[in-house]
């Protein structure tokens, strides 16, 4: 399938998700890789995720760019050769890719009940406002894991803990913004944060 939504937030920052429909086999057929990339999608184990990698070149394609383009830090943070930032994510079968001149970032998952299950790993403060009887909970939980996914990929610190240093402000079953925050060591940093919903997915993102 073709480009599946294109957002703009504003004039210095764009959106990109792709639906993967195609096979493993249809999106290697018109893919130009890095001999470093070709080896990390060989080495994949799952099919699902190599053709998440795979679709997440096709987005850069969309902007304009080829996977020469893009590098990765120590930290495992992706960059363009441009200068440009960059935030990359795939959920089975849905990839997004932000580009702005801010730092940015991105997270997509599928809304799943057992998410309920680690919620005390990643939910702090948001204790204070969330009802697990309340209608829309697991959607509320999704959104709340993209958005400090979202911040972890932007900050791209080790140490940075979700449930300790990532705040998000309350917001309501049909929001699609909100506010959080990084409060860690001795910076205090918000940012705006955007969320969509598509076919059981969330998408959150970040931008400072």
């Amino acid at each position: 399938m073709p480009l599946y939504k294109t957002i703009n937030p504003n004039s210095q920052t764009t959106v990109k998700i792709w639906k993967i429909d195609e096979s493993y086999d249809e999106l290697m057929q018109s893919m130009r890789l890095k001999p470093k990339s070709l080896e990390r999608v060989l080495d994949m184990k799952s099919e699902l995720h190599q053709r998440g990698f795979l679709s997440v070149r096709c987005l850069l394609a969309e902007f304009g760019y080829q996977d020469e383009d893009l590098f990765y830090d120590e930290n495992g943070k992706p960059h363009l050769k441009d200068g440009k930032q960059i935030s990359i994510t795939h959920s089975f079968h849905f990839s997004a890719v932000i580009i702005s001149t801010f730092i940015v970032g991105i997270d997509v998952e599928k809304q799943r009940d057992k998410i309920s299950i680690i919620a005390h790993k990643f939910i702090g403060y948001e204790k204070e406002y969330l009802n697990e009887e309340a209608a829309g909970y697991i959607e509320k939980l999704t959104a709340i894991w993209c958005v400090k996914e979202s911040l972890y990929k932007l900050f791209a610190t080790p140490g940075l803990s979700f449930k300790k240093h990532c705040l998000v402000i309350p917001f309501s079953y049909n929001a699609n913004e909100t506010v959080a925050w990084i409060d860690y060591k001795t910076k205090k940093l918000r940012y705006n944060i955007h969320f969509l919903t598509f076919e059981g997915f969330t998408c959150a993102y970040a931008i400072s």
